[in-house]
């Protein structure tokens, strides 16, 4: 039972205070049923109450980039939405979803607080407008095909429509066929735009279409790739997606972590990045 809530608007204003606390995105990959989703939210609600950390609940609603056409989407728009409502509503949690095309970034504004924008879609300048146009917080993926230096570039997009309230993610590049490599050295670079910047662990550890037609991934190296990034002390957030059995998700089973590890990975970075500032 939990004994109260999240202040949601004091966690969204953290975000941008960058005093060198981490924060965390976490959640499953997409919308399973209400009950997996309430499951994971209060076990993060707890995590966050005991180690005193702020989390970003997140999960998608529709994965338009699926790998096979008989891949699992979710529950689609709306009753994806009511869903992630019940979340911000009973625990506090900001939320953070994805849109895929311009007309759902009004929709999905109306309950999420940040609309992401997937890496595949970081040069969709319609897209970007659509999504800051109303008002929310931006989350721009970086495109494994993008460098860190076209994000600033992305981030104009955001700032051309009013809105600066903009955060950064990596999430690795193209290293070769079904591969992906993470260069630390991007965080100093988009930290030194002035936003936010996050590192998306569970996604660079994909290994794209690895095996028949589903992806793959090597989630065994999240912790050790989260502390990594911790101690650059060029990150402010760590975005990783969890589930209560990864093993039995319909979606990204083979990259997202248990919902031990990924109190494993906060206490540990938490840790880390607290070393750094003292």
């Amino acid at each position: 039972m939990k004994t109260k809530r999240m202040d949601t608007d004091k966690i969204l204003q953290r975000l941008f205070d960058q005093t060198g606390r981490l924060f965390y995105i976490m959640g499953p990959c997409v919308i399973e049923s209400e009950d997996t989703v309430l499951e994971t939210a209060e076990k993060l609600f707890k995590v966050a109450l005991e180690q005193k950390v702020d989390i970003v609940f997140k999960s998608s609603y529709t994965k338009a980039n699926r790998s096979s056409i008989g891949s699992f989407t979710g529950p689609g728009i709306v009753k994806g939405m009511k869903i992630l409502e019940k979340v911000r509503t009973e625990f506090g949690f900001p939320i953070l979803t994805d849109v895929h095309i311009p007309v759902e970034a009004e929709v999905a504004g109306v309950t999420a607080d940040i609309i992401q924008i997937p890496a595949f879609l970081c040069r969709q300048t319609d897209l970007i407008l659509a999504a800051a146009k109303t008002g929310k917080i931006i989350n721009i993926k970086k495109g494994q095909f993008a460098s860190a230096q076209e994000m600033n570039l992305a981030a104009e997009k955001s700032l051309s429509a009013g809105n600066s309230r903009i955060l950064l993610t990596e999430r690795g590049t193209t290293f070769g066929y079904n591969n992906l490599v993470v260069d630390f050295r991007n965080f100093m670079e988009m930290k030194k735009f002035g936003y936010p910047v996050i590192y998306d662990v569970t996604h660079s550890l994909q290994k794209p279409v690895a095996e028949g037609n589903i992806s793959g991934g090597q989630p065994e190296y999240a912790l050790a790739m989260a502390c990594a990034a911790a101690a650059t002390g060029s990150i402010d957030g760590i975005f990783a997606e969890t589930h209560p059995d990864p093993s039995r998700a319909k979606s990204d089973s083979r990259s997202m972590i248990g919902l031990e590890q990924a109190e494993e990975l906060i206490i540990k970075t938490k840790m880390i990045n607290r070393m750094r500032y003292r």
